[in-house]
This record gives C-alpha cells, structure tokens and sequence, in this order.
C-alpha cells in the first residue's frame, strides 16, 4: 500500500516528484494528456507538503502558477490546501499551496 505525502519524509517527498516528474514526461510525450494532467496535479500535491502552510496568510492575494495574471486571495487555510476566491469570480475554489506565487506589492 502506498504511504500518503503526509506520512513521508522531505527525502521521501522528493523521491515521489521526481518519479511522478518522469511519468508526467513520459505521458505528454506519448500524447496521453489526461494521464499527463493528473501527474501534474499530483506533483502540485506532493510539493506542497515541502512547504510550510503558516507561510500563506489569509487575505493575502497570490497568482496561480500556470494561469498568469489570475489573482487568487485566500479566504481560509486547510492543511496544505488554499480555500479562497479569484479576482472576478464569486465560486470558491481551493488550491494546493505549491500552485500559489505571492503577488508582489507595488
């Protein structure tokens, strides 16, 4: 049975991605794009356990990493996941916190 990303080690982690990265490759290059898409996603799972959730703050507007120019601001913290809201949009979403860049403020 296989060890959920929470219950592994930052080794363990980096392990995964970089299995979960080779598989991705190998699905975009046979043209397999759903199988690609949920290796993409997963790979998004799995770093955000590397990433410590205290470092997203409520309220605080982020980008979404492969949709430039979306602005996401977070409503409420999950365990790695990111509930909150897109510019322009009233529909809830949630993401893993690998996916979010914080916005620079100008």
């Amino acid at each position: 049975m296989e060890k959920r990303f929470s219950e592994m080690s930052e080794q363990e982690l980096r392990s995964e991605i970089a299995l979960l990265s080779e598989k991705a490759r190998r699905a975009e290059q046979m043209g397999m794009v759903n199988e690609f898409s949920v290796h993409e996603r997963r790979i998004a799972l799995a770093k955000s356990y590397l990433l410590d959730p205290e470092d997203f703050t409520s309220g605080e507007q982020y980008e979404i990493d492969g949709d430039p120019g979306s602005t996401f601001t977070i409503d409420y913290m999950n365990g790695t996941f990111a509930w909150g809201y897109r510019k322009g949009n009233s529909e809830i979403e949630a993401f893993p916190i690998s996916m979010l860049i914080k916005k620079e403020q100008l």
